[in-house]
């Protein structure tokens, strides 16, 4: 196991490793997480198999992630040789306007929160963690840009933006100078395609890799869950997904517990059986084959977790288990407007029927389950 082969981020020069360790596990603020030598061991894990990239944010885990981060790059010694993310949006200081949003008061002001947080005076790489609905693109990227000429952040990111705006920003970044979008942080797995409606065909026509986040869909395809052993109303002990759920009005997307994704899960169980592997690593590495894809974030609450899951690369599925598996996850029909007119079916009314071959990498949506009469 090896991570020891890196890939570019989007259109930069900036070299990363295609697993990327998630840190909103450092901490047990939330009710799940690590404790802080576990937390310890598992960036050694990382860091010791030639892992490069870690991503962090300024209210993972109420600012315990940022601060650990920081703790044990400085004990390690191995700052420079990292690639360090984190992100601003979300609000530390409840009750007053500005202390969370997109705009550059907030950006500004929660960057240099992070930069004390991690015992640094750079950001290889800065998110705005979530659209705000509110802030210009413009805003954004020339505060972005003003962080990138003073030397407190080298690559820019985005995360959680709808396509539209993603697309504004770097437009603009592109116009008018500023530096470009290097990645697009989204959450995608088997559980969650909806990434591959737009992000993945943003990804490549505009430069930006993309980095997906929860590709376990939040430990459900971890191989905890096995469907073969319990059925889907078992309980599974305490976790993310049961803490997150405990209210019983859990947020929207985080409720992964229904009979679709049961039913992803015994598939992947199968297949991770017959190829020898473990469910995760299964998981993962059918996500890694996707358009568009830089690097998976991968989270652990224990270092044997990370350890699994840093080998899901060492091999590549059969054509046939990643067939089986686009399958059993494909998004119900039909697909929402408009993208049901850009299925094969529909270009094949604009073309002719007649096969034809682009010199650009053709646009790619997921295949979808419809009724047989549908063709």
């Amino acid at each position: 196991m090896s991570l020891n082969r890196y890939v570019l981020l989007g259109r930069s020069g900036l070299r990363v490793s295609p697993i990327s360790l998630g840190t909103m596990t450092f901490g047990n603020e939330w009710g799940w997480g690590a404790a802080r030598d576990s937390a310890r061991r598992i960036f050694d894990t990382y860091i010791d198999v030639g892992g490069n990239f870690v991503d962090s944010a300024n209210l993972y885990t109420n600012g315990t992630s940022e601060t650990w981060l920081g703790e044990f790059m400085k004990e390690s010694g191995r700052r420079d040789k990292l690639v360090v993310a984190t992100k601003y949006t979300y609000n530390a200081d409840p009750g007053d306007p500005n202390a969370g949003g997109n705009q550059r008061k907030s950006l500004l002001r929660t960057l240099e929160t992070s930069l004390k947080r991690l015992q640094t005076d750079y950001i290889d790489l800065y998110y705005l963690h979530s659209w705000d609905r509110m802030t210009p693109a413009e805003e954004v990227m020339r505060t972005m840009d003003d962080a990138v000429r003073a030397g407190k952040i080298r690559y820019v990111g985005l995360s959680d933006t709808p396509a539209w705006y993603a697309a504004r920003a770097q437009t603009l970044a592109q116009w008018r100078g500023f530096e470009p979008v290097a990645a697009m942080q989204v959450e995608y797995s088997l559980i969650e395609r909806n990434a591959e409606l737009e992000f993945a065909d943003l990804a490549v026509e505009l430069g930006m890799g993309l980095v997906a986040w929860s590709p376990l869909a939040m430990g459900l395809l971890s191989g905890k869950y096995k469907p073969s052993e319990a059925g889907p109303n078992a309980k599974f002990g305490e976790g993310r997904l049961q803490v997150t759920s405990a209210g019983g009005n859990p947020p929207p997307g985080f409720d992964k517990l229904g009979a679709r994704n049961f039913a992803i899960v015994a598939e992947l169980e199968k297949v991770a059986r017959e190829a020898g592997v473990s469910m995760a690593q299964a998981a993962l590495n059918w996500l890694y084959g996707k358009r568009g894809m830089a690097s998976i974030l991968v989270g652990a609450t224990k270092p044997e977790q990370l350890t699994d899951s840093l080998g899901a690369l060492d091999f590549s599925l059969s054509d046939e288990h990643r067939a089986r598996l686009d399958a059993a996850s494909a998004p119900p029909s039909p697909l929402p407007f408009p993208y049901y007119f850009y299925t094969d079916v529909q270009q094949a009314r604009i073309t002719g029927g007649v096969e034809v071959e682009a010199h650009a990498p053709r646009y790619a949506l997921p295949a979808v389950v419809r009724p047989a009469q549908a063709d």
